[in-house]
């Protein structure tokens, strides 16, 4: 089978059911995006780089995709007709934690910060860079849970009655009740639980969860670890799990502890 770019008009093939990244192995990517010289553009680049491409140029014909198919990664364009990718970014992380790249024409830092605290994983500016954009898909599919490295198969840990599985990408609360975190907050909560007690810089942290690559500006790291404090933090006027150390970065305080 051919990659190709497909539509939500396409006919399908086969009844709507929805199916599971098997071809191949190969990641399956949607591109969430209304220009079609862009969306053929990206189309051809991920199916180049070893992907298998979808392209949807509406909210309404992603949300036709998201029913047929599971998907490793999308690719947001924040300017939609309708339903703009800020909104659309925001439903999705509500209810799934399938990494999300932002595109925006907007080069105010404001409206990118508004992407990553809606639960974008990353952004690239338009004009891209092809080559940069690619890096940054790869970076965010390395994390992501379809491709657990063996790296990340370990035993679960614990802190302050809190549960993280790195090999499941899970973490649950004192009472059992898993929480939803984005790629990129998992990651960095991981970082944390593999070095507590350790004052963490923002170039650090960025290098863990990102790969090594040449991530998003360091006020990215900021808000991510502003979102796991959401989640994570009995207090958040007075932060104790996770401190801000002045001129030096963040250091997580509780006591880490591999579950048997």
């Amino acid at each position: 089978m051919n990659d190709m770019i497909l539509s939500a008009s396409s006919p399908p093939s086969k009844p709507m059911t929805k199916m599971n990244s098997t071809l191949s192995d190969r990641p399956r990517i949607l591109i969430v995006e209304d220009d079609r010289d862009i969306a053929g553009m990206l189309a051809e680049l991920v199916t180049e780089n070893g992907c298998e491409a979808h392209a949807a140029a509406s909210a309404p014909e992603m949300d036709r995709l998201l029913r047929r198919h599971d998907f490793d990664l999308i690719v947001l364009d924040a300017m939609l007709p309708g339903e703009d990718g800020f909104s659309i970014c925001r439903r999705l992380r509500a209810a799934d934690t399938t990494p999300i790249l932002m595109l925006t024409a907007l080069r105010e830092d404001i409206d990118r910060i508004v992407g990553l605290e809606l639960g974008a994983d990353d952004y690239v500016t338009k004009p891209f860079n092809s080559r940069e954009l690619m890096a940054r898909i790869k970076g965010l599919l390395r994390r992501a849970s379809y491709r657990s490295s063996a790296f990340e198969r370990v035993a679960p840990m614990m802190f302050a009655g809190w549960r993280i599985d790195a090999t499941a990408r899970q973490l649950c609360d004192p009472e059992g009740v898993e929480v939803s975190m984005t790629t990129a907050e998992f990651d960095i909560l991981l970082a944390f639980c593999r070095n507590p007690g350790r004052v963490m810089t923002r170039e650090q942290l960025l290098a863990l969860t990102h790969a090594g690559l040449a991530g998003p500006v360091e006020r990215s790291i900021d808000v991510h670890v502003s979102r796991v404090r959401q989640k994570i933090e009995p207090n958040l006027r007075e932060p104790t799990l996770i401190r801000t150390v002045r001129l030096g970065g963040y250091v997580f305080t509780p006591k880490v502890e591999i579950v048997p």
